[in-house]
């Protein structure tokens, strides 16, 4: 019962028109793209932080973090306000942690979290979005990652992370999302069916995951490049930045929250 009054506190922020103006939020994926719906003049891009190539202008070489930061932030410029994200007022600070195929490095991870936790005040990080995961079976081998996550959360920030797309098995939820502190976000219409791939727990240490669910088929949001247009992309990476919106919309009509109390 606790959860399901969770999802329609949430809810009921959206209808409130509330947009996460002022919330800071930090998305890891493969970079953000030009597009107006989020990195045109006078729009949500606050920073731009390339763990990989170290380049220092904004860019996405692979689509998948725009279309992410899209579902978390986008204002609907391009279709006329058809396609919206959770939270379109809120600040993005993107940080590139994996390369144009998608892949990248438990230490470029390490690296982006160490850089939240130095700038986060300054950026007014309230919460992070990963929409990545490991599917590494060794917990011995991302000990390091839920580590940092976990004192992330320890400080005070809201952290978000995807199932990861290797269920429907027992057992597949990929790491970060194992963390037993952070919020882990399954796909509410990947969990059965020929399409199920969904994570699902439990976790090494037994916990029930994921945390909460949200649509994660079939998903439209950005597409970077020109002309500017949207794209359909599916998993749990989309579930993951829905629920982000909606948290940033929680913390705009209450700043005073803990991610605890998220």
């Amino acid at each position: 019962m606790q959860r399901v009054a969770s999802l329609i506190h949430l809810n009921a922020a959206r209808s409130l028109k509330l947009t996460g103006k002022g919330v800071g939020i930090a998305v890891f994926d493969t970079g953000i793209g030009r597009h107006p719906d989020l990195t045109m003049p006078g729009t949500r891009l606050q920073a731009f932080v390339d763990i990989v190539n170290h380049r220092k202008d904004y860019y996405d070489d692979n689509g998948h973090g725009t279309h992410v930061a899209g579902l978390v932030a986008g204002d609907g410029t391009a279709s006329m306000g058809k396609y919206r994200g959770a939270a379109p007022g809120c600040g993005i600070i993107a940080l590139k942690v994996l390369d144009r195929y998608g892949n990248g490095s438990q230490d470029d991870v390490l690296r982006a979290l160490r850089w939240i936790r130095e700038y986060r005040q300054q950026y007014r990080i309230r919460v992070v979005n990963i929409s990545v995961g490991t599917t590494c079976n060794s917990k011995r081998n991302h000990a390091r990652l839920l580590e940092s996550v976990e004192q992330l959360w320890d400080e005070g920030v809201v952290v978000v992370t995807a199932a990861g797309n290797q269920g429907p098995r027992p057992g597949s939820i990929t790491a970060p999302g194992s963390s037993q502190k952070v919020i882990t976000v399954g796909s509410s219409d990947l969990l059965e069916g020929r399409s199920a791939i969904s994570g699902r727990g439990p976790t090494a240490e037994c916990v029930c995951k994921p945390d909460i669910v949200a649509p994660g088929n079939k998903i439209m949001s950005c597409v970077p490049g020109k002309p500017y247009s949207y794209g359909v992309k599916s998993g749990t990476s989309m579930s993951t930045p829905l629920v982000t919106g909606a948290i940033a919309c929680a913390l705009e009509k209450n700043p005073a929250l803990t991610n605890t109390d998220i």
